[in-house]
Formats: C-alpha cells, structure tokens, sequence
C-alpha cells in the first residue's frame, strides 16, 4: 500500500523504489507519527501552519506531515508558508512554483528583515536576531490564517546541539521541546520531526531531488557556537556510532532527585522513613508544589 502509485501524495511521485529508500520513508514517518502522539500535538479539526525554508529539513517534514495526513492518520489542516525575508539572491520563484505543483496549500510571505539583521548585528552573530524576526512574523501569520499552531523543521540533532549549547554556553539544562506554548498564549510552537535524524533528512530530500534552498545568512558565519557543537557530537558518533541516540534517550528520561536543582527536587523536605537502601530507591520522584 505504501508505494501504490493509486494511493500515493504528489510530493512523493517519482519516488526512488529501492528497499532502501522505502525504509527510510517508512521510518521518517513512523519517527514523525511517534512524536505527534507521544507529545499531544494534535488535535482533530485544527490548522497548522508549516513553515517551509526549503532546506532539506523542512521538505522532509512537509512530506510526513502529508504522507500522515493523506492516510487518515493526521486528522488537521495543513497550511505550508514560506517567509521570503528579502536576502539577496534568494530564488523568491522555486518554492511558489514546487508548492503549485504539488497541489499544497501555501502562503508566501515577503518581509525584509535581512536588511534589519545586518544592521542591527554589527559583527556578531545573524541567527539569534534573523530568529527572533522570523519567529514573531510566523505568529502573525498564523493568527491571520486561523492556525492554531506553527510547525518547525527542527530534527533530534537540533535539539540534541541545542542542549549542548545551553551546557556550554548557557549554564542550563534545556533544548528545544518537541511542543510549546508561546509567550502570548495563543499559538503552540510543534516540532514532528523531534525523534527523526538529520542525516534520515539529508537522505531523503537527496533522494526526492527536492528543489535545496541553502541559507547563506547564517551559514557563511565560520565558528558559531552550533557548528562548533556539531562537529563535537560528530566526533563522538564517529568514536562510538549510535551515541547520538542514546544522548537524545537520555533527553527523555530525566531524574530531577539526581540532578542539583532544588526547585525540580525538594531537597531540603527529604525524611528518612527508616526503609532499607533497595526500597529507598524504589520510591518514585516528587516534584516540589510550585512546579507541578
């Protein structure tokens, strides 16, 4: 069923149809559908609105989000939309025309908030600045499109350099959460490709002669903090492969009584209740009141 040509989304035509291939799609979509459950994002009769760069990253999610959908297994409006922040030499036409062909239902926005990147940044680093624009434009946008939610390409390498970041540079335990509320109050911020690996992404937007759209704003900046990550986490996957995945497990099964932060763990109101060291351990987490 799966690459029946009757029963297939356009943006998956012309699929290679290697086992190889099929694996991979197969599991981008699993990973995708596992993330959407397991973190609630969804919600029968919504719109979301699905931003497309058009790097590999978001091509990929654009074709899980439709492949679900298609097959009844996403029950929202999907609403791709392409923000043209005015940066020279952007080819403003391959994503209009790709989405046309496609059949999918887009908005492309033109704002230029590269002139106000390079003015404001004065030397220092694009993304934080270039982010924050884009970030408050897509909320605009989705509240005009009555879309209850903004979906990002982010992948589990993301969130996994994400972490280290905030390790390194931050002083903090914290990534990018797979679902988010923003400050307003009003619009989730998801993440369906949280459990997917770049490299699957890498593969598949190669493999589907996606229309690669590179951002030259941020990525002809040498040393930024995220490359420098990067290229560590590389290293370990090299030394030890399948570290990556452990890494990120580990993302998900945290134990606030053996870290060091007193308002997740209420050190201070520990008892002791006089139970042998195997049944003291046994006993499950308690969070401190205000945080629950």
């Amino acid at each position: 069923m799966l690459d029946d040509a009757d029963d297939i989304h356009p943006l998956f035509h012309g699929a290679p149809s290697s086992t190889e291939f099929r694996k991979l799609r197969k599991r981008i979509v699993r990973d995708t559908r596992e993330a959407i459950e397991q973190y609630g994002m969804a919600e029968r009769g919504t719109r979301w609105l699905v931003c497309l760069s058009g790097g590999k990253d978001s091509y990929t999610l654009l074709a899980a989000l439709h492949e679900l959908k298609w097959r009844g297994l996403l029950p929202v409006d999907l609403l791709a939309c392409n923000l043209d922040q005015g940066q020279p030499g952007f080819p403003a036409t391959v994503l209009p025309e790709f989405l046309e062909r496609m059949g999918v239902p887009h908005r492309i926005e033109y704002q230029d908030t590269y002139s106000i990147v390079m003015e404001k940044s004065k030397g220092r680093t694009l993304c934080a600045l270039c982010s924050r624009l884009r970030r408050g434009n897509l909320y605009r946008i989705a509240r005009e499109e009555g879309c209850s939610a903004v979906v990002l390409g982010h992948h589990r390498d993301d969130i996994l350099e994400t972490f280290f970041m905030n390790l390194f540079h931050g002083g903090r335990l914290a990534t990018m959460p797979p679902k988010l509320v923003n400050e307003e109050g009003d619009l989730f911020l998801l993440r369906p490709l949280a459990h997917v690996a770049e490299a699957d992404c890498e593969r598949f937007a190669r493999a589907m002669n996606y229309p690669i759209i590179p951002c030259d704003l941020c990525g002809s900046q040498d040393g930024l903090q995220r490359q420098q990550v990067k290229q560590i986490l590389d290293g370990w996957e090299r030394n030890s492969p399948g570290r990556r995945q452990v890494m990120f497990r580990a993302l998900m099964n945290a134990r606030p009584s053996h870290l060091l932060d007193p308002k997740l763990w209420d050190f201070a109101g520990l008892t002791l209740s006089g139970a042998g060291p195997a049944e003291a351990a046994d006993q499950p987490p308690r969070l401190v009141d205000r945080d629950l």
